[in-house]
């Protein structure tokens, strides 16, 4: 039986979404996971298939041996792109369980962790992962500026931490952004990762009136960033070494970071 979801219904579930209590935000989220992927593909969400673009640009290592942390996975729609690109390791986290029990029907997670970010700890190990990938949860109401640091932490060393956000309209979102842009400004100073690569991504004008009816901003910013290995004399050689040798990216107003 044909699909019957359509543009009116992603339109009613995007607007229907608004709370920024993260409490009210999970339980949102866990009545909307069966048709989260299909509502956003109805409005032409591109930000997975931008994302995991960027990160082919930027990794150049064999991807069947790397580990992969999916924060925000959401129903799994970033891993499920990934693979395509021959990654096998992945290990997801989410605040949802409606999500995650949609990631776990992909098959491809060897873990999943049920986690709040903000007023829970990221449940992941530090100096683990070789590429930590998070894709339009960097806003209000969901995952915190103070979380960015614990995904530094988790990646390893030389590591490549990709992160995606829309740039979105309003004070709750603006003020986000500031606090955001100055934490990765502060992190670099602190020498605790190195700025790959920013893109700025304009959706295609065909696009903008889906976006706007489900209450999405058209355009979005890219950033990549290392994680720093080396002491500051040395970091701009590896820095140089691993860009040329890693690629990242994730659509939205955030970097990506070794």
């Amino acid at each position: 039986m044909p699909d019957s979801r359509t543009i009116n219904d992603a339109r009613a579930a995007f607007q229907s979404c608004t709370s920024l209590d993260p409490e009210e935000r999970v339980q949102y989220y866990n009545s909307w996971a069966e048709n989260y992927e299909k509502d956003h593909s109805l409005v032409d969400f591109r930000a997975p298939h931008l994302a995991v673009g960027f990160l082919s640009e930027y990794f150049s290592g064999n991807p069947e041996e790397v580990l992969v942390l999916d924060v925000a996975c959401g129903s799994g729609w970033v891993a499920k792109l990934m693979v395509n690109l021959g990654f096998k390791n992945f290990v997801g986290v989410d605040g949802s369980e409606g999500m995650l029990k949609e990631a776990a029907k992909t098959g491809l997670y060897q873990d999943l962790k049920l986690a709040v970010l903000g007023p829970e700890p990221l449940p992941a190990q530090a100096r683990t992962f070789d590429v930590v990938i998070i894709v339009g949860a960097l806003d209000a109401g969901f995952v915190p500026v103070s979380a960015i640091r614990e995904l530094c932490h988790a990646a390893k060393p030389g590591g490549l931490i990709c992160m995606v956000r829309g740039n979105h309209t309003g004070r709750p979102a603006g003020e986000y952004k500031k606090v955001l842009e100055t934490e990765l400004k502060l992190m670099k100073e602190e020498s605790l990762w190195s700025p790959v690569d920013t893109r700025q991504t304009i959706f295609v004008r065909s696009h903008r009136e889906l976006l706007r009816a489900a209450s999405l901003h058209p355009s979005a910013s890219i950033t990549a960033s290392s994680r720093s290995s080396e002491s500051p004399s040395h970091r701009a050689d590896r820095h140089s070494s691993i860009s040329g040798r890693m690629k990242a990216s994730s659509p939205g107003s955030a970097p990506v970071f070794r």
